[in-house]
């Protein structure tokens, strides 16, 4: 059984449905009795409509899909609309049709409530529009009596209806964007755990390794041949060393000290560090600056940033490839967007990317993401990626502007 995210729960479920099909076949039974127990055909015509909604219903859960729902709104909207052309001396018909876009609202499905809300308005509006050409004040009673205030208040409710349906839908994304941040949040303190726990616990071994390779290395009654491999083990002892330094800055971020920061000459110390790294591979880095901006930060954090951002964007582009870095501001933040025609991303890659030992590259941990994600976090910046698989990948970072005097 499918756990729809828009069930509250099973049991309710049932409960409420049980309860509206009781309603709907009682109904049938009023109407049977009031016909003198006749079986008219209007009366079919509702017992098909009844059975069908019950029937959907019924399998909703099961059967969750985008055709179930339409099917749905269809038949209940068919129905109302029957029982209104059927019993056009009540008014609580006329008041179901006025509310027949709250179905799709319920299923939060952007097209179909509008749809739903188009189709509802136009073949109300048209009924009404009939029913003021041709004279049918005794059968309309209701809508005879007022046909322009029954219309214009059939289209405030379904004006009020479309506001609650974009009010309740910015809802829905700022939940959705809640939990993106709970989401990242969870996994920076998992992580930040995990580094605790065992960190400490590694880089003591480590250590003593080292210091014992780096004293042989010295001693000369050992054979060349055999010391030619230290230096090999030294280097990995050393990233294995780095990937634990940087599990430490997650765990336990140190307090540094902030200062206003010039994001353009920055940029360019960062640029004049990987131009060598890039030109390897003939890669060029273009930077566009529209101005010049300040911001809050600790300037060895900023760089360490746009270093990670830089040398991903290098190690993803192919050779002669340009990368380009524009720097905008926009309100109260400064925008830097990173710009590679490289290989890109999938959209599975992109929503994993940042995850600790997730990683592209063939000896990649995936931290140096998370430092990024970091760093961005404590000094109120966004970061966000864009990538497509064989067209390349755009990074946007944004920092709160500090405007200074002169």
């Amino acid at each position: 059984m499918i756990d729809n995210e828009f069930l509250p729960s099973i049991k309710l479920y049932r409960l409420i449905i049980s309860l509206l099909i009781i309603l709907m076949s009682a109904g049938l039974v009023l109407i049977y009795e009031e016909d003198g127990r006749i079986i008219s055909l209007s009366l079919v015509f509702q017992f098909l409509f009844v059975a069908c909604i019950a029937i959907l219903l019924i399998i909703f859960p099961n059967k969750d899909s985008i055709n179930v729902r339409a099917a749905i709104t269809f038949f209940m909207s068919a129905y109302f609309f029957f029982m209104f052309l059927r019993f056009p001396d009540r008014f609580a018909s006329l008041l179901l049709i006025s509310f027949i876009p709250v179905i799709p609202i319920l299923f939060l499905h952007t097209r179909l409530f509008y749809v739903t809300l188009l189709s509802n308005i136009t073949i109300t509006v048209s009924i009404i529009i009939y029913l003021m050409m041709y004279d049918t004040r005794s059968i309309h009673t209701y809508t005879y009596l007022d046909y322009y205030g029954v219309a214009i208040n059939f289209l405030g409710t379904q004006l009020m209806l479309l506001f609650l349906f974009l009010l309740f839908q910015k809802k829905m994304k700022d939940q959705e964007l809640y939990y993106v941040q709970v989401k990242e949040d969870e996994k920076l303190r998992t992580t930040g755990q995990l580094a605790a726990a065992v960190a400490h616990e590694i880089r003591n071994p480590i250590t003593v390794v080292k210091g014992f390779i780096q004293l042989h290395e010295n001693d000369h009654s050992i054979p060349e041949h055999i010391k030619k491999h230290y230096k090999l083990m030294l280097d990995e002892l050393q990233a294995a060393e780095t990937v634990i330094s940087d599990f430490l800055s997650l765990a336990k971020p140190v307090e540094t000290k902030t200062e206003i920061v010039s994001v353009n000459p920055s940029l360019h110390t960062v640029m004049d560090l990987l131009n060598t790294y890039a030109s390897v591979d003939t890669i060029h880095i273009e930077l566009e600056i529209e101005n010049e901006y300040k911001i809050q930060c600790n300037i060895l954090e900023f760089k360490q940033l746009f270093v990670n951002l830089l040398k991903n964007a290098i190690e993803a582009s192919h050779h002669g490839d340009t990368i380009r870095v524009k720097v905008t501001g926009e309100k109260d933040i400064v925008k830097i967007v990173i710009v590679d025609s490289g290989s890109g991303m999938n959209r599975e890659q992109l929503e994993r990317i940042g995850t600790p030992f997730y990683s592209l590259k063939a000896k990649g941990t995936g931290l140096g993401l998370m430092i990024c994600y970091n760093i961005v976090q404590k000094y109120n910046g966004t970061i966000n990626f864009w990538s497509e698989e064989g067209i390349g990948t755009e990074v946007t970072v944004t920092f709160p502007i500090v405007k200074t005097d002169g």
